[in-house]
C-alpha cells in the first residue's frame, strides 16, 4: 500500500481585491516504499459567499510526476476568490509502479487575508 503525505502553504498576495488573489504551494511527499505517478487532481474551492468552484484535470501545473520513495514534489499556483476568505479541498489520484491506482484527500485550508479573522 503506497501512502502519501500532502501540505498545503497558502498565502495572499498583498494589495490584491475583487477578486482577492492566492497564491498555494503544495508538497507532496512520497512515504511508501515504491515510486508512485500524480495522475489527476481535484479541487473543490469554496468562497465566503458560499459560491463553489471544482477544478479537476490531468496532473498538477501540467506535470504528472512520478515522486519516488522518500521524495517530495511540491508545486505553486493561484486561484482568485470574489472573498478575501475561502476554503480549499481536494484529492490527488496516484498510481504506483505496480499499476494500482489509489487516490489521497488534501484536507481543508483556509484562504485568507491577514488578520482579517482572529
Amino acid at each position: 500500500m503506497s501512502s502519501v503525505l500532502v501540505r498545503t502553504f497558502p498565502e495572499y498576495v498583498e494589495g490584491s481585491s475583487e477578486p482577492w488573489q492566492f497564491h498555494y504551494r503544495i508538497e507532496i511527499e512520497n512515504c511508501g516504499e515504491i515510486s508512485v505517478q500524480l495522475l489527476h487532481r481535484r479541487w473543490l474551492i469554496t468562497d465566503a459567499n458560499g459560491k463553489k468552484i471544482e477544478v479537476e484535470g490531468p496532473g498538477v501545473v501540467g506535470e504528472q510526476p512520478v515522486i519516488a520513495p522518500g521524495a517530495t514534489f511540491s508545486y505553486q499556483s493561484g486561484v482568485p476568490l470574489d472573498t478575501p476568505v475561502g476554503v480549499m479541498q481536494g484529492s490527488y489520484l496516484l498510481q504506483d509502479e505496480e499499476g494500482e491506482q489509489f487516490e489521497t484527500t488534501i484536507a481543508p485550508f483556509t484562504l485568507a487575508v491577514p488578520n482579517i479573522i482572529n
